[in-house]
């Protein structure tokens, strides 16, 4: 997933993009391992779904979460594609595995540095 072409001029967007994806992976991580903790139980994902609809604000925020997150997972798949980024599964398996926080910034830092390393790229061929 790294750009194997040359180093990249970190720029302000990529780094708003990498402390939004180190925030995407630890704070629902703290929440999860919390509700573990304090249940005793695994988070599965049908545990998941009850509680995400265990109450109507509950109900509000996972069907705003669901509807918000499908159309951006296709785009990201349909995004990669047309520019060619590899390993697009790992975004769209880690949204299920890690969080959709984490998965959707480090796509857009890693589109980034993809766009900035295909420019080079062009450049060079012209």
């Amino acid at each position: 997933m790294l750009n194997p072409g040359g180093p990249v001029k970190v720029t302000p967007m990529m780094v708003f993009y990498g402390l939004f994806a180190a925030a995407g992976a630890v704070v629902p991580w703290y929440f999860n391992l919390r509700f573990m903790r304090e249940s005793g139980e695994m988070l599965t994902p049908q545990r998941w779904v009850a509680e995400g609809f265990a109450t109507t604000l509950m109900g509000s925020i996972t069907s705003d979460f669901l509807i918000g997150t499908i159309p951006v997972l296709v785009w990201m798949v349909v995004e990669a594609r047309r520019l060619g980024m590899r390993y697009i599964w790992v975004y769209v398996l880690g949204t299920f595995l890690l969080a959709f926080a984490f998965t959707c910034p480090l796509f857009l830092l890693m589109r980034e540095v993809h766009l900035q390393s295909k420019g080079r790229d062009d450049a060079r061929a012209s």
